[in-house]
């Protein structure tokens, strides 16, 4: 692990804890069914490693939960003994917020349970799977569901803060797609929210983040899926302002069957390239072809890889760029309507990367998506956009040329973008970055938790504070 690294750290906002009594931690790890870890067991470190190897803090306390019971009593405890609450799914979290230095981590990363009903095309899920895992269960069903882009990503932070993905052209964004959530709420109690049931915070868990509780179950909408037509072209990043100009234009207006991303990278034996991925979810392969063929054809590619394929190996196909322990650090910003200057700029901050494992993202968020109301969930930022990450990646050292390209680049982008941003995309953003996240939302979200978490126990996240009562 590295050494502590203060511009990551949550600490600075955070007193330290007085030391645990022995009693209270045996009496805790007795009444669990899952693991219990102090910084004096073994495995602790192991257990509070994440992803991005840039993060490291030591909590108090981790409790790798089993079951929902787990949870409650992991809350309750932390509670009773003032300790700063974490919540760990089974993803990347990137920013470290999975983790309070001096607190107590309820750690969800082993619940994979899955319970499909291929009948009614349902499917109860544990939120420690990453996409991979979710994908792998129901593909033999010919299920699926909108998922995100890369299969190591988690699937319960991915979905709380609304999801975005191959589908959601299609199927609209994750939250779009869930019937229930089982979740404990900030004063240890199990609950069930849905459309009948707490459905006040049925509305705030689809896009609120982790502000409401700890979810423990989630259950999803399923459709039939065979193979996609899926893959990626490569242009050399030289000759990438054409495609770039295509791809924005084309992704925003692509049918609903097509989801694309793209990236600005350095794959291995090609060198500074921009890559444009495209999926095809139809009911056609012939069609998707007829469909992409312009998203081919453009400029000189270098490599053209698009072909049929399950769509567990579209979700693969991301993974290599992205291993676990590697550093990374990201900035994001929402870009609406570019003009050809930001085109440029986006190019030149690709340039001027300073590392291979560098890269610039660009997801666009489109189709049956942007057609829910915004305030129809907490998620408000329904209108087409690209959601743009910088993300530095690299293997050793402090990074510091690395965070200062992350950081510079997005002082560059500033001028074209659009005040709002994803809240998945988000780090330590301050309070009226999180409250333009959730727009005219933000009022009913502070409400929603002034009722159910009054006293902000849930604060490691994009923090909605609560209304004053």
């Amino acid at each position: 692990m590295n050494e502590e690294k203060p511009l990551v750290s949550m600490q600075s906002t955070l007193e330290m804890q007085p030391k645990l009594k022995a009693s209270a931690l045996n009496s805790l790890r007795a009444a669990i069914s899952g693991v219990l870890f102090t910084p004096t067991d073994p495995g602790y470190d192991a257990a509070r490693a994440l992803w991005n190897g840039y993060i490291d803090r030591r909590p108090a306390v981790i409790v790798r939960c089993r079951t929902t019971q787990d949870a409650a009593l992991a809350i309750r405890f932390a509670r009773e003994h003032g300790l700063p609450l974490s919540i760990r799914s089974g993803g990347h979290n990137g920013a470290g917020l999975a983790l309070a230095d001096n607190g107590l981590v309820v750690d969800l990363s082993q619940m994979k349970q899955t319970i499909v009903d291929p009948q009614q095309r349902t499917v109860w899920a544990e939120p420690g799977l990453t996409l991979r895992e979710f994908v792998a269960a129901l593909e033999p069903f010919g299920l699926i569901t909108t998922t995100g882009t890369c299969g190591g990503n988690g699937l319960g932070g991915a979905t709380l803060g609304g999801g975005i993905g191959w589908l959601m052209g299609r199927y609209g964004m994750i939250i779009d797609n869930v019937l229930a959530f089982e979740l404990v709420t900030a004063d240890g109690q199990v609950r069930r929210a849905s459309a009948t049931e707490h459905p006040d915070l049925f509305w705030a868990l689809r896009g609120g983040g982790g502000n409401f509780g700890v979810v423990t179950r989630i259950q999803y909408q399923l459709y039939p899926l065979g193979q996609v037509l899926a893959g990626m072209v490569v242009h050399a990043l030289d000759k990438a302002g054409d495609p770039l100009r295509f791809f924005h234009d084309y992704s925003l207006n692509a049918p609903d069957v097509i989801g694309t991303m793209a990236s600005m990278a350095t794959p291995p034996q090609v060198g500074p390239a921009f890559v444009m991925m495209a999926c095809y979810a139809g009911d056609d392969l012939g069609e998707g072809e007829r469909m992409l063929a312009g998203f081919r054809q453009v400029g000189s590619p270098l490599a053209d890889l698009i072909r049929p394929m399950a769509y567990s190996e579209l979700l693969a196909m991301l993974d290599p760029v992205a291993p676990d322990g590697r550093n990374y650090y990201d900035t994001a910003y929402t870009l609406r309507q570019p003009v050809d200057a930001a085109f440029d700029a986006l190019l030149e901050c690709a340039a001027a990367r300073t590392s291979p494992f560098s890269s610039i993202v660009l997801h666009p968020f489109q189709g049956a998506a942007t057609r829910v109301a915004p305030d129809a969930t907490a998620f408000a930022l329904r209108e087409p956009h690209f959601a743009i990450v910088h993300a530095a990646g690299w293997e050793a050292g402090s990074g510091e040329e690395h965070i200062a390209w992350a950081d510079t680049s997005l002082a560059r982008m500033a001028p074209y973008a659009s005040h709002g941003l994803y809240v998945n995309f988000m780090g330590h953003e301050e309070e009226d970055e999180v409250r333009a996240a959730y727009r005219a939302n933000y009022a009913r979200l502070a409400a929603i938790k002034a009722k159910y978490d009054p006293e902000n126990v849930l604060q490691l996240n994009q923090n909605i504070k609560p209304a004053a009562m």
